[in-house]
């Protein structure tokens, strides 16, 4: 009877262990123009590709692309070869749970998108976002089912290397500070037939977060009385 409860004990804590895990993603595909690559081929992998944690800490070295190895990582990824105008996105292993917000930012890698020197100063730029929609005392979040999110590089995007570093910040538990929950990947990217465009503002991550923004400290279940709509962090979307 002893062995027998030790046993059920055991399933108890690998079933909650397994719960936690499945609750959680990570994005090891990248999607060119609807094909999806190989896992961990052009995105670094990240240092969750086994426990699917997310990161918590916005002032963290490991903010900008959550490496499994800072130093090299980088130099053991694929660069995949894009045009300007592509669609490009992030495939996830599993469906993306969590209610939150996702956004795309861009960096111009010197001296190359490979390196672990790549993006680690203020090179960054919004590119894209998707967020809640807010009616009737409600935020509407996107699709729980969603397994990947893409967009379009601008046209006007000069050419060149880049990382392109997609982010969903899960927010089901982020009243308190430190609750948000984000979940990274870098691709790593040459892009060709580029335009003359200037892509702005341009912004440091980590650095681009206090953690205290009205869009990442939020309870979304119990909404202030003054509430207006979903504030999205970060600087405005360079277009193109």
């Amino acid at each position: 009877m002893q062995y027998a409860a030790l046993n059920m004990k055991a399933f108890a804590v690998l079933l909650a262990v397994v719960s936690l895990v499945s609750g959680h993603y990570t994005f090891p595909g990248f999607v060119h123009n609807g094909a999806v690559s190989a896992d961990w081929q052009y995105n670094r992998m990240t240092e969750n590709h086994y426990s699917n944690g997310p990161v918590t800490n916005v002032n963290d070295p490991e903010f900008r692309c959550y490496e499994l190895d800072m130093q090299n990582t980088a130099a053991s990824t694929s660069t995949a070869t894009v045009s300007a105008g592509d669609t490009v996105g992030f495939q996830g292993r599993s469906s993306i749970y969590h209610p939150g917000y996702y956004s795309v930012y861009m960096s111009r890698a010197d001296p190359a998108a490979n390196s672990a020197q790549a993006a680690t100063g203020k090179t960054w730029f919004k590119v894209w976002e998707l967020g809640p929609t807010y009616a009737n005392r409600q935020l509407t979040f996107p699709s729980a089912s969603m397994q990947q999110f893409t967009f379009t590089i601008p046209k006007s995007l000069p050419s060149g290397q880049y990382l392109i570093r997609g982010e969903h910040i899960a927010l089901h538990s982020a009243t308190n500070y430190g609750g948000a929950q984000f979940y990274i990947a870098c691709a790593q990217v040459n892009v060709a037939n580029g335009g003359s465009g200037s892509p702005a503002p341009l912004v440091s991550i980590p650095g681009v977060y206090t953690g205290y923004e009205p869009g990442i400290m939020i309870n979304i279940y119990s909404l202030p009385a003054n509430f207006t709509g979903y504030q999205a962090p970060g600087p405005a979307a360079w277009r193109g």
